[in-house]
């Protein structure tokens, strides 16, 4: 059933009435004067700038860059914190004696490996894939070791009876359980890698839309700054939109899916 009663309907009318009225609180605040607009240009100008941009091939090149080490940095941050995550948390002894290392290396930002980032790598697309990975790894890593603690004793105690051994009672008991874990981890990190591969481009100079924006602003075109930063915000959009859409169709079998779906 749809309508204007569903609430479905009414979450996008309310949703493109908000972008609506930012957007033309965008174009009035620098017009009325409120704000200097060299500093904070109108809308229709950063609209402008942003269709310029987009007719530029060198824009298209930048962002295929800014998306190879997004896409890079995410599948390795993925697969590494998977495999370690089970292995932590599956073999005996190995999670407790590794947890102080852990909790050691997982507060350390990201942004404070750029030098060393710079020293190894310079500003190669490895430089980027360094910070990306090591800032999307935990995020995977935690939510894994937290799905595999999650496991029902029953459930692994009934495997073991059975006969089967460690490797299919990951496939068969632990995995099932961890995968909501796992999804959660997934969705985090294509987010953060996002971020982390704007900002090493940004800083590290390495080609990309972060490169982009640094350019526009040490020459001074307000415009172009703006619509590049407005394209990182419609990449974060659809990153975390195409994350979440994964993760309901991985998770389709899953209790909160089916009902969220039902709903």
């Amino acid at each position: 059933m749809t309508g204007t009663g569903d609430p479905k309907w009414l979450d996008t009318a309310l949703g493109a009435a908000g972008l609506a009225a930012f957007l033309a609180l965008g174009e009035a605040v620098p017009r009325l004067g409120l704000v200097e607009a060299d500093y904070f240009p109108p809308t229709s100008r950063i609209a402008r700038a942003l269709g310029a941009e987009l007719a530029d091939g060198a824009f298209w090149s930048a962002l295929g860059a800014t998306l190879t080490g997004w896409a890079l940095g995410l599948a390795i941050a993925v697969g590494a914190g998977v495999v370690a995550g089970v292995v932590l948390s599956v073999v005996p002894h190995l999670r407790e004696a590794t947890a102080s290392t852990v909790e050691f290396l997982r507060p350390i930002p990201s942004v404070a490996l750029i030098p060393l980032a710079v020293l190894l790598y310079g500003t190669e697309l490895r430089s980027v894939l360094l910070l990306v990975v090591y800032a999307a790894f935990w995020q995977v890593l935690i939510q894994v070791m937290y799905g595999v603690q999650d496991v029902d004793p029953v459930a692994e105690e009934t495997a073991r009876a059975y006969g089967l051994g460690t490797w299919a009672r990951v496939r068969h008991v632990l995995w099932p359980t961890a995968l909501p874990y796992v999804m959660t981890g997934v969705r985090l990190a294509a987010s953060v890698a996002l971020i982390l591969t704007v900002t090493a481009e940004l800083v590290i100079g390495a080609p990309g839309l972060g490169q982009e924006i640094a350019v526009a602003q040490a020459s001074q075109a307000v415009p172009d700054l703006y619509a590049l930063i407005v394209v990182t915000g419609l990449l974060g959009l659809v990153v975390n939109v195409g994350a979440r859409s994964v993760e309901r169709r991985a998770l389709a079998w899953h209790q909160s899916v089916r009902g969220e779906v039902a709903l």
